[in-house]
């Protein structure tokens, strides 16, 4: 599975602890930025992550704002994109099985290291239940 992941200046650094986690777990993927902590414009790097998965380049993403409400927002204007804002493991485990959602978003000033490393495994470890239900739904608004 390849993954591609994209922060904003709010994001940086529990980025920098998702990067070391990713590569511990053994997942191949692309950093799209930002680079460091200066401030900069999250739909930049909403669309980089979008890009790829839309490219078949990344199969799912992550991206990391301040609340995650941005990249989400940014992120599900693109086509066949579903980004889900995810601050707990329930919800994580819930948008892979029902909704088959390809990019997680998230906020660094919301959830802490811990929590967002158990949450991405979470996303990362479930797959789509292909229940008939569940892609009539998302066929509908697809």
């Amino acid at each position: 599975m390849k993954l591609a992941i994209g922060c904003d200046h709010g994001g940086y650094e529990l980025k920098q602890e998702v990067l070391a986690h990713l590569k511990a777990r053994g997942f191949e993927f692309t950093d799209v930025g930002c680079p460091d902590s200066s401030s900069c414009d999250y739909p930049i790097y909403a669309k980089k992550v979008t890009d790829l998965i839309r490219a078949g380049e990344a199969d799912l993403g992550i991206l990391i704002c301040g609340t995650g409400i941005g990249m989400s927002m940014a992120a599900n204007k693109e086509p066949g994109i579903r980004a889900a804002l995810c601050h707990d493991v329930f919800s994580a485990k819930a948008t892979r099985e029902h909704n088959d959602a390809n990019i997680l978003c998230m906020g660094a000033r919301v959830v802490g290291p811990g929590l967002a490393l158990m949450i991405i495994d979470t996303f990362l470890d479930t797959p789509f239940s292909n229940d008939e239900r569940h892609k009539r739904r998302i066929s509908l608004y697809s």
